[in-house]
Parts: structure tokens; sequence; C-alpha cells
């Protein structure tokens, strides 16, 4: 008889996975996408969303291509640790919104045996980290970072560019505020 190591899946171990970039980039479509693959193998599954983000709907989560799946809107990072019981896979979207307490629920989290996916902005439109998420890609055990296409070039995006006239960090917007540009075109746009 031929015996299997049990570790990787079957062993759940908890981690922390972020997945970070420029707006529309893929973040939530690769969040919906593990949470799917994680549902599909029985496990239990809890996504989590800030209560600000009703662009697409109220309660799921939703990407810019209009996939969505059921999730859980808070308005206090605390409330994860709440909500999250019995629970194998954690999803946080828009990361960047929560307070900073997000980053020791992720630990909590992943010290108890779960795995928690976190999917945010990484920079604001001025291209400074934004909020959390410096220190929620210093503490994963995974980080990836998926990038949008530059709308002027076509190279890989760096940023998110705000196209209209507002200084407050968080705006939520689509395409008519923001457009994914790479350093080259977002330093262009940005002299003049």
């Amino acid at each position: 008889m031929i015996t299997y190591p049990t570790t990787g899946e079957a062993h759940r171990p908890g981690r922390i996975e972020v997945v970070c970039g420029s707006m529309f980039s893929g973040k939530t479509e690769e969040l919906i996408r593990r949470m799917r693959r994680a549902q599909f193998a029985k496990q239990r599954v809890e996504i989590f969303k800030p209560a600000i983000d009703v662009r697409y709907s109220e309660e799921d989560v939703v990407s810019h291509d209009q996939k969505h799946i059921q999730s859980t809107p808070i308005d206090s990072s605390a409330s994860i640790l709440l909500l999250a019981n019995d629970i194998d896979v954690v999803g946080i979207d828009e990361a960047q919104f929560f307070d900073e307490g997000i980053v020791e629920v992720c630990n909590t989290l992943a010290n108890r045996g779960v795995r928690v996916i976190v999917a945010g902005l990484d920079m604001d439109f001025r291209g400074v980290p934004f909020g959390p998420m410096p220190a929620l890609c210093a503490i994963a055990d995974d980080v990836t970072k998926v990038h949008a296409i530059c709308v002027r070039c076509g190279s890989l995006a760096y940023v998110s560019h705000r196209k209209v006239a507002n200084d407050r960090r968080v705006l939520l917007g689509e395409t008519q505020e923001y457009e994914p540009l790479c350093r080259d075109c977002y330093q262009k746009a940005t002299q003049k």
C-alpha cells in the first residue's frame, strides 16, 4: 500500500495570501477565483468587504468584469473575528479601506489555522502606499502583485491615476474617475 504525506491543502495550515496592484488589474477577480476553488473543495468560506464599497452591490464582492460572490459588508476589521468562527478560508476585499487592526486580525486568523486571502490596492492615486496594505504584504506568506495594462501605451500599469479633480484619499470610482497608467505615463500625466 502506498501512503502519501498529508501536507499542503489537506493539512491546511494557517496562512496569509495578499493579492495587490492597481485598479483594473484583476485583484478582486483573483480573490473570487481562489474563494470559488475553496468552495468547490467543500471548505467553509466567508468573504468580507468594507461597508463603504457599494459601487456594484451593497452585499456582494463584484469585480470590474461583473464576476461576483456573496460577502458580508462590515464597518470594522474587528467584526471579522466575531463573524469568522468555524471557517476554513476567509476572503477580504478592498483591504486598503480597513483600519490598521486588519493586520492583527489576519495574523490571529492565520495563527488559528485559517487561510486568509486579502485583496487590495497597494498604492493610492498619488502612488503612496495605501492604508494597511504595506503591513499586510510584510506579514503575508505569499504576495501576488497583479498588473493592469496602461491605457496610454500598453505597458504594465504601475498606479491608478485619478482623472477627476479631487484630493480626498478615498474616492470610490471606476473608469470615469481612474485609469491605470505605467510609471512613465503617470509621470507625464501628473506634470501637466
